[in-house]
Parts: structure tokens; sequence; C-alpha cells
């Protein structure tokens, strides 16, 4: 398979992942037919207005979601990832979901662009504090001050991190493979560590059930569910494993 073969001849491999790896999970997609957004209008939901105006409704959403990715399990999909940074091969996981399964299949070396839907905020004092499960009432209130907590995830209209996209920034242009997953291409900023880590010579492996902005950018297009791409890929990277050196087999 001449994505496994690039991956085992890389030197500095990154994923960037999107919602479709978490979509076999049970986790649903923002776009698309049977995406969230078809379901229910963003602006209610995920911004910082929507939130003023009625952070009852916006949490109790977000609640609902949290539910949701509690019950789901990681994929094989985020489990052969975690195998291929294992294996030394993907250094660094820059994903836009706010879920949890990298994390819980075993990845390390994380960048989470969009933020994390555990991890809370405080609207006034700037409090975090990382639950363990979806809040009881809402909307929870800081223990600091006793102002409103929302979700530490970035909504529409609001900016990335500044801290966490130069560390995306600095992995897409150091990268000389990158492997796409489940992504649309279309949510910018997002959407151009691609276009940069192209630009900067690496090869481009997309792995997608269906054709995506960026599938023209890609030197190998996989057209298949996340897992069984992934887990294919993998399987032929293990048995080119005695060719590699392992440099992250701890756990």
């Amino acid at each position: 398979m001449e994505a496994a073969e690039l991956l085992s001849k890389s030197k500095h491999a990154v994923a960037f992942t999107g919602a479709g790896i978490s979509a076999e999970s049970g986790v649903p997609t923002f776009r698309g037919a049977q995406g969230l957004w078809s379901s229910f209008n963003p602006e209610e939901y995920a911004t910082p207005q929507a939130f003023a105006k009625d952070p009852v409704k916006v949490w109790e959403w977000y609640r609902w979601r949290m539910r949701l990715i509690r019950e789901a399990k990681p994929n094989d999909a985020h489990l052969s990832i975690a195998r291929m940074e294992e294996l030394g091969i993907v250094k660094t996981v820059i994903t836009q979901n706010v879920d949890d399964l990298h994390e819980r299949a075993g990845s390390r070396n994380l960048i989470k662009l969009h933020g994390d839907v555990w991890t809370v905020k405080c609207t006034t004092c700037g409090f975090r504090d990382r639950l363990n499960s979806p809040p009881e009432t809402v909307p929870p209130r800081c223990p600091a001050c006793r102002g409103l907590l929302r979700p530490d995830v970035v909504w529409f209209g609001e900016p990335l991190d500044p801290e966490v996209w130069r560390k995306a920034l600095v992995e897409a242009s150091r990268c000389d493979v990158m492997l796409v997953v489940g992504t649309s291409g279309v949510v910018m900023p997002a959407a151009s560590l691609p276009l940069e880590a192209k630009r900067r010579g690496a090869k481009i492996i997309e792995v997608n059930v269906e054709r995506s902005a960026l599938t023209n950018l890609a030197d190998i297009f996989v057209q298949e569910p996340a897992s069984r791409g992934l887990k294919a890929i993998l399987e032929e990277l293990e048995r080119k494993a005695f060719h590699l050196k392992p440099t992250n087999t701890a756990r």
C-alpha cells in the first residue's frame, strides 16, 4: 500500500483529524446531510451571542453532546493512529474535534484546535476546570466568583487560542507527511494546515469516506471509512515494522 510506504519512510509524520474520524463511534459530524448543522442552527448553539442570550439552552445542547461522547468508544481509526504514535511514525495528532476519543485511544502528543468539551471556563474571571461528567444543573457556576461557566470550545466568530495555533503551524511546517482523516476541509483556519504542509514539501495522505475540499491537494486519497482505511494502513505498517526504529513504545 502506497500510503503505508510513505509513512514508513517518513521522518516526521503528523495526523490531522476532523469530525469524520469520530462519526463511526456515534459522535455526529457537523456538516453534510446527516450533520448537526442540518438539524440545529449554529447561531443558536455555538456563538457567544447565543450563550449570552440563553445559556441554559446552549448548555442543554452541550450536555446532550457530552452524554453522546461519554457513551462513545474510540474506534479502529483512533486506535490505529495511537498505534502509529507508539511505533514512532506519527509524531503529533492535530484534531479539530472537541471529544476525548483520541486521548482514550492512547494518543499522547495531541493538539486540540477547537478546545475540549470536557473543559469549562468562567466568562467572568477566566477560571478553568475539567469535568468528569456532564453538569447536573445548567448553567454551571464558577466556584471562584459565581460567574457563568461555558464550554471551553471555539465558537463561531471566536479566534483559536494563539499558542495552540502556533504549535499546530509548527507541526504543519515541519512534517514530511500529513495524514488527513475525516475532515471536510472547509473550516478555517484549521483547513489551511494541510496547505501549509504541502507548501513546505510534505506529502498528503487523505483518508475520507468521500471527496473533500482537500482531496485535490492529496498525493494519495484513500476513499474508505476512517476505521477501515487506517486499519489497513496500520496492518501494512506493522508488517514493515522490523525496518522501523520505534521511538515511543512506552505506555
